[in-house]
């Protein structure tokens, strides 16, 4: 699962148009003041373990709620952070579980509407800590990096081993010549 996590001043959404996947909605518009928004995006790797997933994802948010201080969150399901997506069923699984999870631990909640078109506004409160990406690992129940042997990133690095290898034989041989990735 993939999440960007924008701390904002407010946040509104206007549902216009279903897709062949939209789930029912009673109501198309919705707005929160002073929450963090969370753009989400369900990956096919998740289907591995969607519980899994849900309490990694819950746990991760509210260490990130903690040092923000805020007690709101907006979920905006966001299919643009991965080119993976998994199937309907499980992101609503995984949103509605989110959801259930964060309430659980006294988080006030909204969730915009799967599936849907939507125009929206974000009004970023754009302090050093108002935005951040997590990659929620299925395998390991937390946030992972590109480091982590399960998961594909969209940021291939050579192993980190053989770059350390690199830089110590060019420093030792006097030359400040920088090794790249």
């Amino acid at each position: 699962m993939r999440i960007l996590a924008i701390h904002a001043d407010s946040m509104s959404y206007k549902a216009n148009r279903k897709t062949k996947i939209a789930e029912e909605i009673e109501f198309r518009e919705g707005s929160m003041e002073d929450c963090v928004v969370l753009l989400s995006s369900v990956e096919k790797l998740d289907e591995v373990n969607p519980p899994k997933v849900i309490e990694a994802s819950v746990k991760e948010v509210l260490q990130r709620l903690e040092k923000l201080k805020a007690m709101r969150v907006m979920i905006f399901p966001f299919a643009h952070l991965t080119s993976t997506l998994s199937s309907p069923a499980v992101a609503l699984q995984i949103l509605n579980g989110m959801q259930a999870g964060l309430q659980d631990a006294g988080v006030e909640v909204k969730r915009a509407p799967f599936g849907w078109y939507k125009e929206y506004n974000i009004k970023s409160k754009g302090h050093p800590m108002a935005e951040l990406s997590m990659t929620i690992c299925p395998y390991e129940g937390h946030s992972c990096d590109f480091l982590c042997p399960y998961c594909e990133n969209p940021i291939k690095l050579r192993d980190m081993s053989d770059i350390e290898a690199e830089r110590s034989a060019t420093a030792e041989a006097g030359n400040p010549a920088r090794v790249s990735p």
